[in-house]
């Protein structure tokens, strides 16, 4: 017997084509701006209400035996170059101010 998989509102819109390019552009806007606090209020509050909090950012949780917390984000920097090729730039300016934020690396 094959088991059924409900299909989530998400897949249903990029299977209809209902996923715009203007939606990926505000969600990697949102990645690239957006603030971690919620991320920071994860690990450092005493049982936060995780439903309320704003994770987008968070990559990773990592907790040892000793108690201590390590939190990853999201590479703002790839979100940030992926947002300035979708929205392109003519003069090279995003590319500058990327390769600078890089450390002047060529990526």
């Amino acid at each position: 017997m094959k088991q059924e998989t409900k299909e989530t509102p998400l897949e249903r819109r990029v299977r209809t084509g209902h996923i715009q390019r203007r939606d990926i552009q505000r969600r990697l806007a949102e990645l690239a701006f957006g603030r971690a606090n919620d991320c920071v209020r994860l690990v450092l509050e005493e049982g936060p209400d995780v439903d309320a909090l704003d994770l987008s950012l968070l990559s990773e949780v990592k907790r040892n035996d000793k108690g201590t917390v390590e939190i990853r984000l999201i590479d703002r920097l790839q979100a940030l170059e992926a947002l300035s090729g979708m929205v392109g730039n003519e003069e090279g300016e995003m590319k500058a101010f990327l390769q600078a934020l890089r450390g002047g690396e060529d990526g």
